[in-house]
C-alpha cells in the first residue's frame, strides 16, 4: 500500500516548484508522480494531420519524484507525514501523524 495515491492533494517540498500544490493524476511504477500544474515543460510538437493534431509549443506536466512531494493536510493546509493504522473493522487506512486524522474515509 502506497502512502501517496491517485487523486490525493499534494504539496511540492523540494525542487523548482517548491510550495506549489496539485492533485496526483498518475502514479508510475518507478516512484514518480504526475501532478497537475507542477513540473510544467514546453514541448515543441510537429503537426500530425492524420491524427488531427496541430503543431506548436505545448505546455504539459512531467513526472516528479515521489520524495519531492508530501501529502497536504486539509485541516492545517501544510505538508504532513502519513502512517498506516488498522481500524476495528479490519480496514487498513492512512492517517496524518500530526493530528491523527484519517485520510481515507
Amino acid at each position: 500500500m502506497k502512502k501517496i495515491r491517485k487523486d490525493d492533494e499534494v504539496i511540492v517540498i523540494a525542487g523548482r516548484d517548491k510550495g506549489k500544490t496539485g492533485t496526483v493524476l498518475r502514479v508510475q511504477t518507478d516512484d514518480r508522480l504526475l501532478v497537475s500544474g507542477v513540473n510544467m515543460v514546453k514541448r515543441h510538437t510537429k503537426p500530425n494531420p492524420t491524427r488531427g493534431v496541430g503543431g506548436g509549443i505545448v505546455e504539459k506536466e512531467m513526472p516528479i519524484q515521489i520524495s519531492n512531494v508530501a501529502l497536504l493536510n486539509p485541516i492545517t493546509k501544510r505538508a504532513d507525514k502519513v502512517a498506516f493504522r488498522v481500524l476495528e473493522d479490519g480496514r487498513k487506512v492512512r492517517y496524518f501523524k500530526s493530528n491523527n486524522e484519517v485520510v481515507d474515509i
